[in-house]
């Protein structure tokens, strides 16, 4: 059983020292609770479990502390993939609900499974989501002095189960001030896939990941029979060529465990009931 978490870069908000640490303690501490979580469910109830912690942490941008778009509303996508059935499902763009995360998780059991605007926002109140502000002070305040980041925050979660089953979620308060109906790589097969070989998670600029198909990219080359070094190599060479900004984690069906930014600073934490991995 193998988790790796990555919780956004650190430009997408203060870059303090104290920022840093806590940061760092909070993703350790979740990855290893989601791992305890691991030993009795799937690895996509796992990774949706991670990740709903995470947005429930404000110093990550998702779920509570999500940025503020351009016009003064914070709108979030999420979504999560079943390595196994390949079913992947997403809501964009959803507003005022504590955990998008869990709003793409019950998007499994429907056919529909890809939601966005009013209408993901509509589903999770007819599926019992309720109404939750998920600003916080800091984004008010980021906002009106228009000095938020613009575009790296994000939070996701690989996970390998005891069935040797993998699973990916991801989740997003979107990148700051960008236009209403902006999309990000975050419920999009460049920026959340996995199947039976191996499963990843990007953050960074969405419109980077999503131009380089950066996810689905390294997946299927570790099924066409890549490391997942070799796969990871390969494609952020791609990425580099356009000066794209990402960062990825992933977990192959040998428990492998890899991560790589292209602008040093992803904030990440790993665990496999022994072994700890935090970014220093």
């Amino acid at each position: 059983m193998k988790i790796i978490l990555h919780g956004g870069f650190f430009s997408e908000s203060t870059t303090t020292m104290a920022t840093k640490i806590a940061k760092q303690t909070s993703l350790l501490r979740i990855a290893k609770e989601a791992y305890s979580y691991l030993e009795n469910h799937t690895a996509t109830e796992t990774v949706v479990y991670a990740v709903s912690l995470l947005e429930d942490d404000e110093l990550f941008n998702a779920g509570t502390g999500s940025q503020i778009q351009s016009d003064g509303k914070i709108r979030m996508s999420a979504a999560v993939i079943d390595g196994k059935t390949q079913k992947m499902s997403g809501v964009i763009n959803i507003e005022d609900v504590k955990n998008p995360i869990q709003v793409a998780f019950t998007l499994q059991d429907f056919p529909d499974k890809v939601l966005g605007g009013e209408g993901a926002t509509a589903f999770a109140r007819e599926n019992g989501f309720e109404v939750y502000c998920t600003e916080i002070a800091q984004r008010r305040s980021e906002y009106e002095m228009k000095k938020a980041s613009m575009g790296t925050g994000t939070v996701g979660c690989v996970a390998l189960d005891q069935e040797g089953n993998i699973a990916a979620a991801t989740s997003t308060g979107g990148k700051g001030f960008e236009i209403p109906g902006r999309i990000s790589d975050s419920a999009t097969v460049a920026g959340n896939y996995a199947n039976a070989f191996c499963g990843v998670s990007l953050t960074g600029v969405g419109e980077d990941i999503v131009s380089n198909a950066t996810a689905a990219k390294i997946v299927t080359r570790v099924t066409d029979g890549f490391t997942l070094e070799e796969a990871f190599t390969k494609t952020f060479s791609e990425l580099a060529a356009h000066d794209g900004f990402a960062g990825a984690i992933a977990i192959d069906s040998k428990g492998t465990m890899y991560h790589l930014d292209s602008h040093p600073s992803m904030v990440f934490a790993s665990f496999d009931g022994e072994t700890e991995e935090v970014f220093q």
